[in-house]
């Protein structure tokens, strides 16, 4: 290859993994610093919560138009308009103003930025996938997806370090990783031709209503309980949206998403991998944080240590899935997958029950555990994501990377909803028994599992003699630890669920033409 093409793709490389990672970032950075900026603001905790929702709303429910706008308009146009609407709307985040519009400014300037993150990531993997030839794919899907995922560890980091000075700063810092972007991208994109293809305007508009509902009701669910009528509401009507959704696209000339594609078996067994793995993925950066700040007593900073042992096993695990995707194929790589995944977080639902007598050492009990469980994940997720995309009717990689993402984000809404109901569960039934055990009433436990869900177990510890305060906080940490084991033992057997779906899948060495188009 010419020199001046491996430049070229270095340098988008390394402009599309910035501007994705403030995707990466976001998704943890707010929601640890939303206590800083709702005293700041001055205001509660319902707006400021869903300041942290609809960002991931958003995003959901506008995927597929991303990815079809990605292929209509061109991946680098795409990633472009992504990248700066991105940056445009993270500095109307920071420059939300005090007083009475705090929470409305906050709230749309996020639901804006969730647009814009749906609008850039189909078209960073689209210019990908367009700009790496199919035999070294994998390895470069590999690379985006590790490091851009490493960077969902450093939110808790970096907004540690940049709220010291403002909160504000962290949506400012992303200003200048768009800037960045942009102009690395723009210098080594590749230019691709639009296509004079209408947009289904219908069909995106009723599907981002049914995946916004749907992600509403998941998210909501654990607070208000799944028997809430609302709940009930959102879940059916996001699932009558979704079969209209189906019938719109089958009669449409020019369909948002091409429902043919998942007649390719394997096409749809990786994005079922996809969805599973994410159950698993996106619910331990949450539980993997309050284990930290709850049990382990660790600051903000240090918690993170737990994340970068975790992507430490998901980056070393994802290069090597990715040479193995290219010799032996997409199920054998999903199979060890899923067997690694189920074994690290099986080990790890055993080894959060202990608190070790070194919380804040990077090696301890609990590092094994944890990385093995990331290698699990690594192992299959960008060989995964990779063989959908390569199994694209045609050009159509936004739209594919749209489809593989969307389950994504509803694995881990899922994933998130279902395992938090459970934690909260047994949290509830073993902090109430050891309350009453210390002389506290049981509403004192009630208030405890509320507060534990930012993050902190100390306020309450007040309402309780001060004799057994000591105690108080033990019972908390201890009773923390013992409930959270059972979201790790759900994960195991998400990815227990990945290998036996591997089974299902047919490797190729050509992707099926479904509709009778060339697959490039």
């Amino acid at each position: 290859m010419p020199e001046q093409n491996t430049t070229h793709r270095t340098a988008m490389m390394v402009g599309l993994i910035v501007a994705v990672s403030m995707t990466s970032i976001d998704q943890t950075i707010v929601a640890l610093t939303g206590p800083t900026i709702q005293k700041d603001l001055g205001i509660t905790h319902g707006p400021m919560q869903w300041a942290v929702n609809v960002y991931l709303i958003a995003t959901a429910a506008f995927f597929l138009l991303g990815g079809r706008l990605s292929d209509v308009l061109g991946h680098r146009r795409m990633a472009l308009i992504g990248i700066a609407a991105f940056g445009s709307t993270s500095l109307l985040c920071g420059l939300a103003p005090e007083g009475d519009y705090a929470g409305v400014w906050l709230i749309g300037a996020r639901a804006l930025q969730g647009v814009a993150g749906a609008l850039m990531y189909p078209a960073a993997i689209g210019l990908v996938v367009q700009t790496f030839p199919r035999a070294g794919r994998a390895g470069a899907m590999a690379r985006f997806f590790a490091i851009t995922g490493a960077m969902t560890a450093l939110g808790p980091i970096a907004g540690g370090y940049l709220s010291v000075w403002t909160w504000r700063s962290v949506f400012w810092v992303n200003v200048p990783l768009a800037i960045v972007g942009l102009v690395l991208v723009r210098l080594a994109a590749p230019r691709s031709e639009p296509r004079s293809e209408p947009i289904d305007l219908p069909g995106a508009a009723i599907v981002a209503a049914a995946f916004g509902v749907i992600v509403f009701g998941l998210q909501q669910a654990g607070s208000w309980g799944w028997t809430d009528p609302w709940i009930i509401a959102s879940l059916i009507t996001g699932a009558a949206l979704l079969i209209v959704f189906c019938i719109v696209e089958l009669r449409t000339e020019h369909p948002l998403v091409r429902l043919a594609v998942f007649r390719d078996r394997s096409f749809t067994i990786a994005n079922t991998a996809l969805l599973l793995a994410s159950i698993a993925f996106v619910s331990t950066f949450f539980f993997l944080s309050v284990y930290g700040q709850v049990s382990l007593q660790l600051s903000a900073l240090n918690t993170g240590l737990l994340f970068l042992k975790l992507f430490i096993g998901f980056v070393v695990a994802s290069q090597i899935g990715a040479r193995r995707f290219d010799q032996l194929g997409g199920r054998t790589v999903l199979l060890f997958g899923g067997v690694i995944g189920f074994l690290g977080f099986f080990w790890l639902s055993k080894a959060v029950i202990t608190i070790p007598d070194n919380p804040a050492d990077f090696m301890n009990s609990q590092t094994l555990p944890i990385m093995l469980a990331g290698a699990g994940i690594g192992f299959m997720l960008s060989s995964a994501s990779t063989d959908a995309v390569n199994r694209a009717i045609g050009a159509s990689y936004g739209e594919v990377t749209a489809i593989s993402q969307t389950m994504r984000n509803l694995g881990g809404a899922l994933g998130l909803a279902v395992l938090s109901t459970v934690v909260t569960q047994s949290l509830t039934t073993r902090l109430t028994a050891s309350f009453t055990a210390l002389g506290a009433p049981a509403s004192a436990a009630a208030d405890a599992v509320a507060q534990i869900g930012g993050a902190s177990s100390s306020s309450s510890s007040s309402s309780l003699p001060a004799a057994v305060q000591a105690q108080y906080i033990q019972a908390v940490q201890q009773g923390y630890a013992e409930a959270v084991s059972h979201a790790f033992a759900g994960s195991a057997i998400a990815m227990a669920a990945v290998a036996v779906v591997s089974l299902l899948y047919t490797d190729r060495e050509k992707v099926r033409d479904v509709l009778g188009v060339s697959a490039s």
